[in-house]
């Protein structure tokens, strides 16, 4: 006779109870997920910036090619390019503070609203009623009000992501520059093939798609509570503190540095001449002896993939290189060549690899820049110093667009393009004076904020 039997826990053979086991591919698929969740904010911006970016190069393709087309004026060219770039400087100078105020995510997703609204209600209401030239121009300039403001609120909060992402922020802020790059790279060639399949006016309904597609990532894939502890930054805004308050000590940074001084009175220039190229000249040079919307988006996408590659390669080697004279170097490579080979008419063919070396060169300065602002702006007033070194910078575009147009009319397209090249030579040289620039040799530690702990991550609603 036996003793009854013992219940025996369930497991193996040797009666030890069963521990779950899971197989590896579902640890590893945990991981994944938690992996992916915690890169969704910083792929959100990254995605996000890239779709807004190549909506405003549809625009900056589409707009003076339909004006051109309208009116046949390279006049009206003119002013269609000074109502586009005009409210980038007045959103960049006064809008860092707005952004500090209503909150990065909500910013970002407003700016991109409100675009997407405007420029769509172009083609709609010309398709539609008519639009005259003065409403045109209004709709325009409502469009790029809150493009700047846009732009500056996606990447403040490109430090938080990044340390919910794990990833260094030396590797955020280059995918981050590189994702510009690829918006002008991609936009510029698919803007000019869609204007001479659909139209330039219709290009502006896909350009209103991409501002939309923009906000609604940051809406899914970008949570409320990713955000910085501005309290703790050094020169966070105090509370109470009046918004004029806030924008006058953004400014007295700008003034109180005389390398930052330099370096906006230099950009100030250079972007007259840029803006004179991008929405007149080279529009108008492109339809009359380029073939027209096709080449102009070639040669843009041209500079736009020489200088993501630049940009690449400098991330890589650039801190190894003196940085004044590399600086002078580039920007010599980046200005004056363009317009002097437009002036002497070489083929679309010769253009190509000359716009792309230019694009490489300018690699190098805008990085260079960003480096400069990092270093002499305090941590927690860069929305306020930024947005006053981006209008003072762009100052002076409108004016660009309007006199190249008045040029051409007045003085031909040649002899615009070869005064604007030598003088654009000449002001790049400009940084081997001395003064100032000779403190763009010195490399101090950049103004960092304080370390804090990013704000909890929560999934996004």
């Amino acid at each position: 006779m036996g003793g009854a039997r013992q219940p025996r826990h369930p497991g193996d053979a040797t009666g030890r109870p069963d521990v779950p086991r899971f197989p590896q591919t579902a640890v590893a698929d945990a991981a994944n997920q938690v992996s992916r969740r915690r890169r969704g904010p910083l792929i959100g911006l990254i995605a996000a910036h890239t779709t807004s970016l190549t909506g405003n190069m549809l625009t900056l393709i589409a707009l003076p090619l339909y004006v051109l087309a309208r009116t046949g004026s390279a006049t009206a060219t003119g002013i269609a390019g000074a109502c586009a770039t005009a409210p980038v400087i007045i959103g960049g100078a006064l809008g860092g503070v707005l952004v500090d105020r209503v909150g990065y995510r909500k910013a970002s997703m407003t700016a991109d609203l409100v675009s997407g609204v405007t420029i769509g209600s172009v083609p709609l209401l010309e398709h539609a009623v008519g639009l005259p030239f003065w409403s045109l121009m209004l709709l325009v300039f409502c469009s790029g009000l809150l493009d700047t403001p846009g732009q500056t609120a996606r990447s403040a909060l490109l430090p938080e992501a990044a340390a919910v992402a794990h990833m260094p922020l030396e590797r955020a802020v280059g995918l981050f520059e590189a994702s510009e790059r690829t918006a002008r790279l991609v936009g510029a060639p698919v803007a000019g093939l869609l204007a001479t399949l659909l139209g330039a006016l219709n290009v502006l309904i896909v350009d209103s798609a991409t501002f939309l597609t923009s906000g609604l990532l940051v809406r899914v894939l970008v949570p409320r509570l990713l955000r910085p502890h501005t309290d703790a930054w050094p020169g966070a805004p105090a509370a109470g503190a009046g918004y004029w308050s806030q924008f006058r000590d953004g400014l007295r940074v700008l003034v109180g540095d005389p390398l930052l001084r330099a370096v906006v009175a230099l950009l100030l220039v250079t972007n007259l001449f840029d803006a004179a190229k991008s929405t007149v000249l080279l529009p108008v040079a492109a339809d009359r002896h380029l073939g027209g919307a096709t080449a102009f988006g070639v040669l843009v996408g041209a500079t736009g993939g020489g200088a993501l590659a630049g940009s690449l390669v400098f991330s890589v080697v650039g801190h190894r290189l003196p940085r004044r004279a590399t600086f002078v170097t580039a920007f010599a490579l980046v200005g004056a060549p363009p317009f002097l080979a437009l002036a002497v008419r070489l083929p679309l063919a010769a253009l190509v690899p000359l716009f792309v070396i230019s694009g490489f060169a300018a690699g190098a300065v805008n990085p260079t820049i960003g480096a400069l602002k990092l270093e002499r702006v305090p941590a927690g007033m860069r929305a306020r110093v930024y947005g006053v070194i981006g209008a003072g910078a762009w100052l002076a575009m409108p004016l660009g667009s309007l006199g190249a147009g008045l040029a051409v009319a007045h003085v031909g397209l040649t002899a615009t393009l070869v005064v604007i090249g030598v003088c654009y030579l000449l002001v790049t040289l400009t940084p081997l004076l001395g003064g100032p620039w000779r403190e763009m040799s010195t490399r101090p530690e950049p103004a960092v904020a304080v370390a804090v702990t990013p704000a909890p991550v929560s999934e996004p609603r």
